[in-house]
């Protein structure tokens, strides 16, 4: 791999990072319950000195949205 070939793809991971990033910022204005759905686990000490959160259907929608949106972008380039 050339080096040329390097800053192509880390000028476009760069990019995408960018993207995700505005998506969300966008999300938290929309008022989105992203990280707030049913399924999404929180756990707090009785004491409140810890606390543990699983955001596994948060997880699970964004996993089956970059699926399409993959599945899409594939079936484009054909």
């Amino acid at each position: 791999m050339a080096m040329s070939d390097l800053g192509k793809a880390l000028i476009g991971m760069g990019v995408f990072v960018v993207l995700i990033g505005a998506l969300l910022l966008g999300a938290a204005k929309l008022n989105l319950p992203l990280g707030r759905l049913p399924g999404d686990f929180t756990w707090r000490s009785k004491s409140g000195n810890s606390s543990f959160f699983f955001p596994l259907a948060t997880c699970v929608l964004v996993s089956i949205l970059l699926t399409v949106l993959f599945w899409i972008i594939g079936a484009i380039r054909k």
